[in-house]
């Protein structure tokens, strides 16, 4: 059966205009489809020549799922948040042998569903990491990205002292991973002009690493409901990169939706659980109900688009996550650390509501089991700030395949015993709890 893809989800996935994809059908470039739901589209087997679409039809997803780990690797995350980068790479079966997070929530999120993992509630800055030298294989962290303005022309570790990208830096300085993986926004690529990823790489270079060409991935290839895009950095200790290749992870077949996520099927066994949820005051409802499934503001008749947006109405821009409700045949947008934000909008498809927080944890591919920590609002900020499992899941399949080959490289012993013994002494000394193996 020919894989239907709408228009939108098409423009998303070549990274072009909506308009240039509506072109293309208007033209006769490629044969226009209509789906079931009366949306215009196209078959996918009609885009052979779109890279991106051949990958999808092409697809490696189920051969990368069948990896094996050789041997226990072990790894250590650092900013480990709520668990979405985390809970992916143990899916493709990493032993987390310590997760250091500075949020109090956010570990007891951690520690209620995984009470097995050591997770070390502390400052990053005041982390001693040496005594795992030696003993890990792998190290992830999605550092939070602040300013490197100031990081001066040259690069190098002395320029970027001061960042929490230096705590990670130095992290891998003190443990010497076999391998690192870091992630953070799109917009890390030309921050400064470029120069806070010049900074970065030279760093990288400066710790006795091979770094990856970067590559920005999109969320909703790799079997996420969600328009989300995230920039990976893959790095190799310099002893072994000549002698292993990184091989980025296959897509997913097709592009999942709400529906996926909402409802039994490809993504999940049953339908959404019921869950706390946001509720939006009375004048915001009324405005909303008002708004078509799928649309925004614009939508609106002109007299409620002008009491609704006020000054922005009058401002440039398409300011498209105003007053916007989500397409149930659509990923959802990227996922705010709130639902209901004036500027970043996200009702539900078909009821004048804000999503729920097992919505929230659905879009980011959170299994129905992991539950969140704290107030309403820390919940969803925790979800929000997430790495969605299924794509952490699709990069941490292709760091086991890098694994297994360094293993048949250079093989060695599984340093697990040592490396929790090591995990559980500096959480002793932290004052925290120690996970059990």
């Amino acid at each position: 059966m020919p894989m239907f893809l709408s228009e939108n989800n098409l423009a998303d996935i070549l990274g072009t205009s909506l308009r240039t994809v509506q072109t293309w059908g208007e033209q006769g470039v490629y044969p226009v489809r209509i789906d079931r739901n009366g949306r215009k589209g196209f078959n996918m087997e009609d885009l052979t020549d779109k890279p991106a679409v051949k990958a999808m039809l092409e697809s490696g997803w189920d051969a990368e799922a069948t990896v094996k780990p050789r041997r226990s690797f072990t790894s250590v995350e650092l900013f480990a948040g709520c668990g979405g980068l985390a809970l992916g790479i143990h899916k493709a079966g990493f032993r987390h042998v310590l997760l250091n997070e500075i949020e109090p929530v956010a570990c007891r999120t951690l520690r209620r569903n995984r009470p097995d993992w050591n997770v070390l509630n502390e400052d990053i800055h005041r982390v001693d990491f040496s005594p795992l030298s030696g003993k890990v294989d792998l190290l992830t962290g999605g550092f939070p990205c602040q300013a490197f303005s100031y990081a001066g022309k040259k690069g190098g570790m002395k320029d970027a002292r001061g960042t929490l990208f230096f705590e990670l830096a130095r992290a891998v300085r003190e443990i010497q991973p076999k391998v690192f993986l870091c992630e953070n926004v799109k917009g890390l690529l030309s921050h400064d002009g470029g120069n806070t990823l010049r900074v970065i790489k030279g760093t990288i270079a400066e710790l006795g690493y091979t770094l990856v060409e970067p590559r920005v991935l999109k969320a909703v290839m790799y079997k996420v409901p969600q328009k989300r895009e995230r920039l990976f950095l893959v790095a190799l200790r310099n002893d072994l990169s000549g002698h292993v290749t990184f091989r980025w992870p296959s897509p997913y077949h097709r592009i999942m939706t709400l529906r996926d996520a909402f409802f039994k099927g490809d993504l999940f066994s049953c339908d959404v659980p019921s869950s706390e949820g946001q509720a939006y005051p009375e004048r915001k409802r009324r405005v909303l109900e008002l708004v078509p499934e799928g649309q925004d503001w614009r939508s609106l008749p002109e007299k409620e688009q002008k009491a609704y947006m006020g000054a922005s109405y009058y401002l440039g821009g398409g300011k498209t996550g105003m007053a916007r409700r989500l397409a149930m045949d659509d990923p959802s947008l990227t996922l705010t650390c709130s639902p209901a934000q004036k500027q970043t909008e996200r009702c539900h498809p078909t009821e004048t509501r804000p999503l729920t927080v097992r919505e929230y944890a659905r879009i980011q591919t959170f299994p129905d089991d992991w539950s969140f920590c704290g107030s309403l609002s820390a919940q969803y900020r925790q979800i929000g700030n997430a790495v969605p499992v299924n794509l952490a899941y699709a990069m941490g399949r292709s760091i086991m395949r890098l694994m297994n080959d360094i293993d048949v490289f250079r093989p060695e012993k599984s340093s697990c015993a040592e490396a929790e013994e090591a995990a559980g002494r500096m959480l002793a000394m932290a004052g925290n709890e120690t996970g059990m193996f």
